[in-house]
């Protein structure tokens, strides 16, 4: 995997000038095994004071306090990675879990909490059903049943990338039959804590090098996908909408037990009701010679 480098604008339009509130940053991808963070900086038009602090999940959040009012907001992240995810992982799931149901050792049940708890309404246990059909026999394969729900997702769902803001609730998602790549990983996410699984999501950016890869137009988008913590493995990686397990192609920034944490740029502003014109968000995701970053 080469090295990447990542693109990240948004751009807020105002009709007039507004007072800008602080505004919270999530641009800095998690490093791991798997991911070295080489380089990051942010640019923001107006001139804004940043500070930064970690969530938590250990997420990094930067806050940028404006001190002028403006009728524009760019906030500009560019970031270089090394990501060395393999293509086709294995995984040392440890012996009492290799088949489902298992029961978490007692301390990481604790720490996984409220991972392991339904974030949507399931009165009727529509969702539990639809996910209880996966369950090939007791015992299955817990890595099997894992990737057939996701598979499943893929399959009976069609993607459909949307704009808006927002997340649909997984039984709207199961209804229309289509959503993006977040309504596919909150999908995903609940379906397993349905079945007593300690699941998260994860924001981030797809690298798509050769435009193969659903969720993204170009070279690389914003992107949404989901773990879930096996012991032995620890957070295996899936991603529904592209029917994949492990962090390939993934450059994750941000972990949380609702996507509605993990915002890329939020903030607000004082001004008149109809001020906002628009928001604009361009993202790039492209492969790097490593030649041409190494020091002299």
């Amino acid at each position: 995997m080469p090295m990447l480098n990542i693109h990240h604008r948004t751009t807020y339009s105002f009709r007039e000038n507004v007072s800008l509130s602080p505004h919270r940053l999530m641009l800095r991808p998690r490093e791991g095994r798997e991911l070295r963070l080489l380089s990051h900086e942010i640019s923001i038009s107006p001139e804004a004071e940043l500070s930064w602090s970690h969530d938590v999940f250990g997420n990094a959040i930067a806050s940028a306090t404006f001190q002028t009012p403006s009728d524009s907001v760019v906030v500009d992240s560019s970031v270089t990675v090394d990501l060395t995810a393999a293509a086709w992982p294995v995984f040392d799931i440890a012996a009492p879990a290799i088949n489902y149901p298992f029961f978490y050792p007692d301390n990481d049940w604790t720490d996984l909490g409220a991972l392991t708890v339904q974030q949507h309404d399931d009165v009727e246990r529509r969702l539990a059903t639809w996910a209880r059909a996966f369950v090939a026999g007791r015992p299955t394969d817990t890595l099997s049943l894992l990737k057939d729900i996701s598979l499943g997702i893929a399959s009976s769902i069609s993607y459909q990338s949307r704009e808006e803001e927002g997340t649909q609730a997984p039984l709207i998602t199961l209804d229309r039959g289509w959503g993006s790549c977040r309504d596919f990983a909150v999908l995903f996410v609940e379906a397993v804590r349905s079945l007593g699984f300690g699941a998260r999501i994860v924001s981030g950016y797809l690298f798509n090098p050769d435009s193969s890869l659903t969720g993204s137009t170009g070279h690389g988008s914003t992107h949404g996908w989901a773990e879930v913590f096996v012991p032995g493995a620890g957070w295996i990686t899936f991603d529904p909408t592209n029917r994949s397990v492990g962090g390939a192609n993934l450059i994750p920034v941000a972990v949380s037990r609702d996507i509605a944490q993990a915002v890329p740029v939020s903030g607000s502003f004082v001004g008149a009701t109809d001020a906002f014109l628009s928001m604009d968000v361009a993202v790039e995701v492209r492969g790097i010679d490593p030649v041409s970053t190494a020091r002299p």
